[in-house]
């Protein structure tokens, strides 16, 4: 019962509304109050207030919750280490959205008809590690760099490299004093913040910054650009796409990360198996490319 509470009151911290917790958790809004309510009584403390239609933390609850959040997720991952798996359980796998558009959307297809109950989700990476972390995901899928210290198996499965797309000519960026502005995605997640040096090094400053790759795909698609995609989103941007200009240097690391026991479970294993020689294809491809 206090680790329900907890839960909730975390996810309340992060979703606003006890609407959103509720639809998180699969129960009802008012199974949400009565957890809070409840964790409220046990603590001797007033957690939560009314903000205008969301709720607000009380400077109590942010204290309780940066003492108990890593214990907290560590016992959520521990308990998700410890769940029965069968063939039909939900197998819950946290992936970068580019990923599964640029590289596992066609080998999930084929995936799926043999194990029917994986359930895929889209996130940026710092969501993926914490999933995964917390045990709401059994496997993470992240592209960009992962921060020190994630306490988690992590594996390369690809460099990314990235290209630009609706270059302009060799004397249109040389005209700009102050570098070529292009169109990127945000550049403050802290995935791609290291790629700020590496761009400014290449004469590339950025112009304008997205937070959804699927924005920056239709821009290039429209020929407003220059915009700077990964080399698996190439092929959804067309004849756009074919003409993209490779910056030498520059990519992205693709990383496959779970908890240390995950590997224990046979349905696992056997998805990691298959994500990896996934990859090892399209290494051999591009190399041969």
């Amino acid at each position: 019962m206090l680790l329900e509470g907890l839960e909730t009151l975390s996810l309340l911290a992060s979703e606003g509304t006890m609407a959103k917790v509720a639809s998180r958790l699969y129960i009802s809004q008012s199974a949400v109050s009565k957890r809070i309510a409840q964790l409220e009584l046990r603590l001797g403390k007033r957690l939560v207030e009314p903000d205008g239609r969301q709720i607000r933390l009380t400077p109590q609850a942010l204290e309780l919750l940066a003492r108990v959040a890593p214990s907290l997720a560590e016992m959520k991952g521990v308990l998700a280490d410890s769940q029965t798996l069968t063939d039909s359980t939900p197998l819950p796998v946290a992936c970068s959205e580019t990923l599964l558009a640029g590289y596992l959307a066609r080998f999930m297809h084929g995936y799926l008809e043999q194990d029917p109950h994986i359930a895929l989700s889209t996130h940026h990476t710092p969501v993926i590690l914490a999933r995964v972390r917390g045990g709401d995901a059994l496997l993470g899928i992240c592209a960009g760099r992962l921060p020190p210290g994630h306490g988690l198996c992590a594996e390369l499965l690809l460099e990314e490299p990235f290209y630009l797309v609706g270059d302009a000519d060799q004397g249109e960026r040389r005209s700009h004093d102050q570098g070529q502005p292009i169109l990127t995605m945000d550049l403050d997640n802290p995935s791609n913040r290291y790629l700020r040096e590496p761009l400014a090094a290449l004469g590339l400053v950025p112009g304008m910054e997205l937070d959804s790759y699927l924005a920056l795909i239709e821009l290039a698609k429209a020929g407003i650009g220059p915009v700077l995609l990964p080399a698996g989103l190439l092929s959804l941007v067309g004849e756009q796409g074919k003409r993209a200009r490779p910056l030498p240097g520059l990519g992205r690391p693709l990383h496959l990360v779970y908890r240390q026991s995950s590997l224990q479970r046979e349905r696992i294993a056997q998805l990691v198996e298959g994500i990896r020689a996934h990859f090892a294809q399209v290494k051999g491809l591009a190399k041969q490319g």
